[in-house]
């Protein structure tokens, strides 16, 4: 049985290893394509939709 060790007290190479052994990878799952919209953030593109559609409409005066 090996004695504990605190990592503050472990070797810089020791505490690497450690390191190493925690980190993990996302595997199948990759989170930026999860990403999802915040509903309450500005959407440029959506404005400039918004916009084209109100001014092509031909039932709209202009002053």
């Amino acid at each position: 049985m090996e004695k504990y060790i605190p990592y503050e007290k472990l070797s810089k190479k020791k505490q690497k290893e450690w390191n190493a052994r925690q980190r993990s990878d996302w595997g199948a799952l990759n989170p930026v394509t999860r990403k999802s919209d915040k509903p309450g953030v500005y959407n440029r593109s959506a404005e400039k939709k918004k916009a084209r559609k109100w001014s092509d409409d031909s039932s709209t005066v202009l002053f």
